[in-house]
């Protein structure tokens, strides 16, 4: 069974930015090449993953955020039920992708904590801790980067204009929230 604990015992509001953990949320990590893998993979998530760099594709239950050439990570856009981690689509991925050799399908849900993010100072609190330029990305709804932000690595995906997702190791999601906290208090 996996750990649903929260590690965010609170949500941020502070004037200019709120902060909260999206839990639990199903979370897939997609590795293939072939032209196979693809087409399985469109197949069964009834969407076409990004092939474009630094991009996503988002349905209505779904959301896939390229992460690399062979590599997207799959989001669920809904809540999950705490009492299991049998996931229908997981099984099915990886009974036509793992178990046929065409890629791997593996299940990150315990592995990484999804921030959402809102407000106006998005763009100034991550400037404090990373090394990122936002300016192209925050222009591009749907836009995704793996970066540093605090010296932790992150995913970060922009959902709307003023709303993004941060999703990061549990093992630091502790402190890169009390950093983002501190960090908003000063603006």
């Amino acid at each position: 069974m996996l750990n649903y604990n929260s590690v965010i015992k609170n949500e941020i509001n502070q004037e200019s930015v709120s902060v909260k953990e999206i839990s639990p949320v199903m979370k897939i990590n997609l590795r293939g090449k072939k032209r196979e893998f693809l087409t399985n993979i469109g197949k069964n998530l009834n969407m076409i993953l990004p092939t474009e760099a630094n991009t996503s594709t988002t349905s209505d239950k779904l959301t896939a955020i390229w992460l690399s050439p062979d590599e997207w990570m799959i989001v669920s856009n809904e809540l999950v039920n705490k009492d299991t981690n049998k996931y229908e689509l997981y099984k099915m991925l990886f009974n036509s992708v793992s178990k046929t050799n065409l890629g791997a399908v593996i299940d990150v849900t315990d592995q990484l904590v999804q921030l959402e993010i809102k407000g106006e100072n998005i763009y100034e609190i991550f400037s404090a801790g990373c090394p990122f330029n936002f300016n192209e990305f925050k222009r591009k709804k749907g836009s995704t980067t793996q970066t540093v932000l605090n010296h932790i690595d992150v995913i970060i995906h922009l959902k709307e204009e003023k709303v993004v997702n941060l999703f990061v190791r549990r093992s630091f999601a502790e402190h890169l929230y009390s950093w983002i906290d501190d960090t908003a208090s000063r603006l």
